[in-house]
């Protein structure tokens, strides 16, 4: 939930999730469907019908309990590299990785001494992030520099007065020289993203399947709301169901 999603946003939607399904065979007792909808407004739908799918793999696979090794996570659905290294660190209190944008910043700037990380992670960067990550107290000193990251050492206005390892950052003694300009979040206003999202609001509100003319009001130009509706099809959010209407995963009857 957290990935890309303030903390602010997703505390209530947690605390919902936790009071309605701590345990993951709870979870994997329900339907996609009943995941999708208390995802809420979260965004980045896919990953509630992947984090079901994750609850039904672990209650069938590991006996209802989270695996504490990275092989077995990243064979989970859902689970990449980054929340591996985040459930292994945070849950399992492992040293491991968790590369996230503040991360991946701070390192850049105190130990590099360039002003933020390249678009995606290289092979040199996660080596580097490996060799000073500590072996003891790894799950601390990961969420120190997220920390760190996220709220001192932030993107475009950093403290650094406040920093409690300026004198040693490299970007700090530099200068600060300029990086890559940070590439600009795409519009949502009028987006697919946007047409997707309405559509999606209907389902979730729906006792079932809808119907195509339900989804016509919710977004009425056609070739958008068309393409949005072929991607959650596609991404598995959308089934369609008997009499040309349209229904969330499992409610297709």
């Amino acid at each position: 939930m957290l990935q890309q999603t303030p903390v602010d946003r997703v505390l209530p939607i947690w605390r919902q999730w936790w009071d309605r399904w701590p345990s993951p065979d709870l979870l994997a007792a329900e339907p996609a469907a009943a995941a999708l909808r208390a995802w809420g407004r979260l965004g980045y739908p896919r990953r509630a019908v992947r984090l079901h799918a994750a609850a039904g793999e672990i209650t069938r696979s590991h006996g209802g309990r989270v695996p504490n090794n990275p092989e077995s996570l990243r064979a989970l659905p859902g689970i990449g590299e980054y929340t591996a290294g985040a459930i292994l660190a945070f849950a399992f209190d492992q040293p491991a990785l968790a590369l996230d944008t503040n991360v991946r910043r701070v390192l850049a700037r105190h130990d590099l001494g360039q002003a933020g990380p390249a678009p995606s992670i290289t092979a040199a960067e996660r080596s580097h992030a490996y060799d000073v990550l500590p072996r003891r107290h790894g799950a601390a000193w990961m969420a120190a520099v997220m920390e760190l990251g996220a709220l001192v050492c932030t993107a475009r206005n950093p403290l650094c007065a406040e920093c409690p390892v300026s004198s040693s950052c490299r970007w700090r003694a530099l200068g600060y020289p300029a990086g890559t300009p940070a590439r600009r979040q795409p519009r949502y206003e009028g987006s697919d993203r946007q047409a997707r999202g309405a559509l999606l609001t209907v389902l979730r509100q729906s006792d079932g399947p809808v119907t195509a003319q339900r989804l016509d009001l919710a977004w009425p130009e056609p070739a958008q709301r068309a393409r949005a509706l072929d991607g959650l099809v596609a991404d598995g959010l959308v089934v369609p169901a008997s009499r040309g209407r349209w229904a969330l995963p499992d409610e297709s009857g």
